[in-house]
């Protein structure tokens, strides 16, 4: 067993065809294996929460439940709308779940490993700016939320691709500035170089006894605001609930998927699966710490060597999973004028208030500003924040007033004003009139013209 051993960029590029090939393999593998599971996963989990028992019949467990389910939607029938694009229409399930895989290439697994013999970094790739390659595999696969919608030649589906077009430019927006604070403090895009980086080598400035123990080096608690807009984008990214607008059924049917079936409607649910996955790999590699063991694991010496950080890393990958989940069988699903406007007034110029706080600290730093001048500057930078938020105009309609509380504020002197609910008491000479009126008595069975009735008789 080796020592742990981080990679580098300089590590990549020089493995073996077949080290490369089995590589690519593992990672297809992981993604398929994580769908199949992810599918089963999150249907246990959230009959759990409304007290079911699940899929439990298929397999131990019901863990053959997905694969019956998958088999069952590959022989149904393959129906192609008359005014589809036909080309377009085929492909665009395609898009979606290549993307989807693509982007687990750049994902750190583990440290260098050993393979048959052959050390070589347990991750496919790894470029200088390898989380662009995450983001723009997340973008790009939404072009095939946006082709299907178009090319199903069905309004529901149009609409659906719409929605998805909008979402994920809204939400690509605030996903890129919360890593902006992952690159400023890391001072590298490659991920390999970020997971490194939150290795937690540096003292802490606190001591216990003997003890010295290291500062926090998670990105999820350095960059807590970073980390918190990341996962909600996230869940804008990959039309998870509650941000599901696309196919949000109880008004667009089933969104832009509504035309599919078969094959092609499962590309779509495995696209779905896959990039929960290789997003939730990507927070764990950003801000959780990648594949190194959390806090007290970590004291151990043999916590990071070899082949035992993958089981770090899949336990990280689960328990985001399970968020994705937690908030699905918890939050109803967002109107969508409330779902744009978080993304914009609410998530933007937080990330840029922070990003900005975040700057200004690593600047003084630079500089060698004193402690006292450090968290004076914060101080400030703090109080100018409270008295923006107190100052900024509120947009509530103003309170309606009631109707006395419109009289009482009636100037002296004016006019007296009948009230709006004014109810004019019926006239007593009307009241004598209609109660001396004869009632008009009409037999049974007749009209009020004085026809005969069914049974002969004049009325």
């Amino acid at each position: 067993m080796y020592l742990s051993e981080d990679p580098t960029l300089a590590d990549f590029g020089h493995d073996p065809w077949w080290i490369v090939l089995i590589k690519i393999v593992g990672a297809f593998i992981f993604g398929a294996i994580g769908t199949v599971l992810g599918v089963w996963f999150e249907r246990r989990v959230v009959a759990r929460m409304a007290v079911r028992p699940g899929p439990n019949q298929a397999g131990p467990l019901g863990l053959l439940q997905t694969l019956l389910d998958g088999v069952k939607g590959m022989l149904k029938e393959d129906l192609l709308p008359r005014a589809a694009d036909k080309v377009v229409f085929f492909f665009a399930p395609t898009v979606s779940a290549i993307f989807a895989i693509t982007a687990l290439s750049v994902v750190p697994f583990g440290p260098i490993v050993s393979i048959f013999g052959h050390r070589t970094a347990l991750q496919v790739t790894d470029v200088p700016v390898a989380v662009l390659v995450t983001l723009a595999c997340s973008a790009v696969g939404v072009y095939g939320v946006v082709l299907g919608g178009w090319a199903s030649g069905s309004t529901y589906p149009l609409l659906g691709g719409l929605r998805s077009s909008a979402q994920v430019i809204s939400y690509e927006v605030a996903m890129g500035l919360s890593i902006v604070a992952v690159f400023m403090s890391a001072g590298t895009m490659s991920t390999s170089g970020i997971v490194a980086a939150q290795a937690g080598n540096s003292q802490g400035s606190w001591h216990i006894g003997s003890w010295h123990p290291t500062a926090p080096s998670w990105y999820a608690l350095l960059l807590l605001p970073s980390f918190l807009i990341f996962v909600i984008s996230v869940f804008g990214e990959t039309n998870r609930a509650p941000f599901d607008l696309p196919e949000a059924e109880s008004e667009l049917v089933a969104g832009y998927m509504t035309e599919y079936s078969s094959i092609k409607f499962l590309l779509y649910m495995l696209s779905e699966y896959v990039a929960m996955l290789s997003m939730s790999a990507a927070t764990v590699t950003l801000f959780l710490g990648g594949w190194r063991a959390p806090w007290p694991v970590s004291l151990w010496d043999g916590a990071n060597n070899g082949w035992i950080p993958l089981v770090w890393f899949l336990i990280k990958v689960i328990l985001m999973l399970f968020l994705f989940v937690w908030v699905r069988g918890t939050l109803p699903r967002l109107r969508y004028d409330q779902f744009m406007r978080f993304g914009w007034k609410v998530l933007l110029p937080i990330n840029l208030v922070w990003i900005l706080l975040l700057g200004g600290v690593r600047i003084g730093r630079a500089q060698g500003l004193g402690s006292g001048s450090f968290w004076l500057f914060i101080g400030g930078l703090l109080v100018a924040l409270l008295l923006a938020l107190l100052l900024w105009p509120s947009t509530r309609p103003p309170k309606q007033r009631t109707l006395a509380e419109q009289v009482r504020a009636r100037p002296a002197g004016s006019f007296p004003v009948p009230p709006l609910d004014l109810v004019v008491p019926p006239s007593p000479r009307a009241a004598r009139v209609v109660a001396g009126r004869t009632p008009a008595n009409v037999p049974g069975g007749a009209d009020i013209d004085g026809d005969v009735d069914t049974d002969g008789k004049e009325g």
